[in-house]
């Protein structure tokens, strides 16, 4: 029986919901972080209370605590390695005075130390907060004054001298000797984590995430995927994303696989941690996608799945990357709100052109128009997030606590999250985003969503990836400039402008051509929109437009 439209409950294959995410406590409403985790004190201890990240590796150490947890550049740990060494971590920020709801800041690199840290801080109550070695010591401190964290792990990236810096060579000394930590009584829906939204139209928000909701995208991907213990997910991206934690030791450690740390994100750097790794689902950026798929050589016979996530990847690039390796990636949809994932394509060749893939069966999403209400399916609007509410993730998606400002949660507006991004849901839960919702170009009154256009121009194989820009104009208002990186050469911009003329309304083809080397991406590999017009400025050989006059 089908839902209202936007809900998945019937259309995604979930056998159960796993028994780690039934939640026993009381939900805590209190947005003083260290009261929220101290009024939990009537529920079980962390060692038997489900729907803790402390206790995600419980089943794996019952059932198989030899079996590969974690490979990184410097090593493979066990499930039983990777808990003696989490259990160290913990004792060691006791010793450095962490307590619970305090928040402990980690810049390290792709490796085994940022995972072991990860789960030692959840095991004493305190709040994860990762900050990305490759942004600006500004944008490093920026994301420190926000948090305040109590500690700061560094790395040998870390640009910031600030108070509670605890470098590695000490950390590693602190390990060596920590005593253990004490048993922290630990609410599921208590705060674990905040993640920094992408911020590439502005300063990056805080979004606090709590323990059931880090754990709940892994279950609904290892339940509807089907994964065990044969599972080795490979990740490039920078675990200091707090999704990619998600996505890799939370989710491998919910199915008994093996979590891959890559330090490369080059594509032979890539390839070469697939083929000697043995890796079977790896995530990766449109960039990255699209300079595998340019060579079929590389040896990549253990993959079977590849997902793309981070941008929009074009219907060519999927099968380009088919014909070179024989997988077709899978499209995602993913949010830091949510957090990871929320719509995925299923398992095996079969999507649909431009979606995203299908909800996950824990969401509820549709679209809603400006006034706030909700749309009839198919109906382009705003994009929004809401429990399901029916299936075995019935209610089980609690919407993020709030978003860290001055010390303190701030809590969501009552209803529906807003994404942001403009989309469509269908009856059957394909999900297909146009673009953001504040990128929309508006010329002459018109608007133009960036991706629609960048979509029709990626679909020439001349176009290694492309940026749509808006630039002032005193008649118009906005006009459209399409920023081009080519595979080879000069792009022939004629070509592109035709192309465009074919696939698109008249106002919508961009008036400005500029080829530039490279876009300006950030840690997740999406454009970083806010410096376009920079770039633009820097490469543009022409103030000529194409079609001076208004096109409706």
């Amino acid at each position: 029986m089908r839902n209202r439209a936007g809900t998945v409950s019937d259309r995604v294959p979930v056998a159960r919901l796993p028994e780690y995410l039934i939640n026993p406590c009381k939900d805590s409403k209190d947005t003083d972080i260290k009261g929220s985790v101290e009024s939990s004190t009537g529920a079980a201890s962390q060692r038997n209370s489900p729907g803790t990240i402390a206790r995600v590796l419980d089943t794996a150490l019952r059932t198989s605590p030899d079996s590969p947890a974690i490979e990184a550049a410097s090593g493979i740990w066990s499930y039983a390695e990777l808990n003696e060494r989490a259990d160290r971590a913990a004792g060691a920020l006791w010793s450095l005075g962490v307590r619970p709801g305090d928040r402990v800041a980690a810049c390290l690199p792709n490796d085994l130390d940022i995972v072991a840290a990860f789960h030692g801080v959840a095991r004493i109550g305190a709040i994860w907060v990762g900050i990305g070695e490759a942004l600006s010591e500004s944008e490093q401190a920026g994301l420190h004054e926000t948090c305040e964290p109590a500690i700061l792990l560094a790395g040998a990236r870390c640009r910031i001298n600030v108070p509670g810096r605890v470098d590695i060579s000490r950390w590693t000394e602190l390990l060596d000797r920590a005593d253990p930590a004490p048993n922290i009584p630990l609410d599921p829906h208590s705060p674990a984590a905040i993640a920094f939204t992408s911020g590439t139209s502005g300063r990056p928000k805080a979004v606090v995430h709590s323990h059931h909701n880090l754990l709940l995208p892994g279950a609904a991907l290892v339940e509807s995927r089907g994964w065990g213990p044969e599972l080795r997910k490979g990740d490039s991206f920078p675990l200091t994303i707090l999704n990619l934690m998600v996505l890799s030791t939370l989710l491998t450690a919910q199915a008994g696989g093996c979590a891959v740390i890559m330090d490369r994100r080059d594509v032979d750097g890539v390839a070469e941690w697939i083929s000697t790794r043995r890796v079977t689902v790896w995530n990766g950026a449109p960039a990255q996608v699209f300079d595998l798929a340019r060579r079929p050589q590389l040896n990549l016979g253990s993959l079977q799945e590849v997902w793309s996530g981070g941008g929009d990847a074009g219907e060519s690039l999927f099968a380009d990357f088919a014909a070179a390796h024989g997988v077709t990636p899978r499209a995602t949809y993913g949010l830091t709100e949510a957090p990871a994932v929320v719509s995925i394509d299923p398992v095996g060749e079969f999507r649909h052109a431009r979606a995203s893939g299908q909800l996950l069966p824990q969401f509820d999403v549709a679209a809603y128009d400006d006034a706030g209400q909700r749309l009839p399916a198919g109906e382009l609007g705003e994009l929004c997030l809401a429990p399901t509410e029916s299936g075995p993730y019935a209610g089980q998606w609690r919407p993020l606590l709030g978003h860290w400002e001055n010390g303190r949660i701030t809590p969501p507006e009552p209803g529906p999250i807003p994404t942001g991004d403009i989309g469509t849901v269908d009856a059957d839960g394909w999900l297909t985003v146009l673009d953001r919702k504040k990128l929309v170009i508006i010329r002459g009154g018109a608007n133009i969503y960036p991706l629609e256009v960048e979509r029709v121009l990626a679909a020439d194989p001349s176009v290694a990836a492309v940026a749509l820009c808006p630039v002032p104009d005193e008649r118009l208002g906005q006009r459209v400039a399409a920023l081009i990186q080519t595979t080879d050469g000069t792009p022939d911009f004629d070509a592109l402008d035709a192309l465009c003329r074919r696939e698109l309304a008249g106002y919508k083809v961009p008036e400005i051509w500029c080829a530039v080397p490279e876009l300006p991406l950030n840690a997740m590999g999406k454009v970083e929109r806010t410096k376009l017009p920079e770039l633009l400025a820097r490469h543009r050989t022409t103030p000529a437009t194409r079609n001076p006059e208004p096109r409706r």
